[in-house]
């Protein structure tokens, strides 16, 4: 990429943004096809009521691009009707970001050991063990989860479900 490209459309980076919303039936399709309907691509994406009410929800996107994609992706989201704030936690200050993983694991002996001797020191906690095989619950940013899913393959590795990430600012103020 020549120097005058990359003045013109910046580096691309990956950016985490939170976005409140109704909780009504529909949201999450309309946010997904923003992102599909202009070729923007979501490497994680989670979504839960954040109130005792059930009023909103709080949508999380990992998403990346250049600073003017990730622009426009928050002017887009801002101007969807259930959307109430769109915060992008990236360049607005400390955020806390956390993946949880359930992965599964078969293997007996050596390998069996080797397993419970790696999710130990990852601290991934055990949440259910048979003779020949574990699930092993682990929470951490997404390259700690990448890294032990890395090392389990080799030991046995059945399958993984991740959550993608969930993320808050630091500090007082909530979104």
């Amino acid at each position: 990429m020549d120097g005058a490209h990359m003045k013109e459309t910046g580096p691309i980076a990956v950016h985490t943004i939170s976005v409140i919303v109704d909780n009504e039936a529909g949201v999450l399709a309309r946010v997904i096809g923003l992102f599909s309907g202009r070729g923007y691509n979501i490497e994680s994406l989670t979504v839960s009521t954040v109130d005792t009410s059930h009023e909103t929800s709080r949508i999380t996107i990992v998403t990346s691009g250049t600073r003017m994609v990730i622009e426009q992706i928050k002017a887009q989201l801002d101007r969807l009707v259930p959307v109430h704030k769109v915060a992008d936690l990236t360049i607005e200050g400390d955020f806390v970001s956390r993946d949880l993983a359930l992965v599964k694991v078969a293997g007996v002996g050596e390998k069996r050991v080797e397993a419970l001797r790696l999710a130990e020191a990852f601290r991934a906690q055990v949440v259910d063990a048979s003779r020949d095989s574990f699930v092993f619950e682990l929470t951490g940013a997404a390259n700690k989860l990448d890294a032990f899913v890395d090392l389990m393959s080799e030991l046995g590795l059945v399958e993984v479900a991740r959550t993608g990430a969930v993320a808050l600012a630091r500090g007082q103020q909530g979104l």
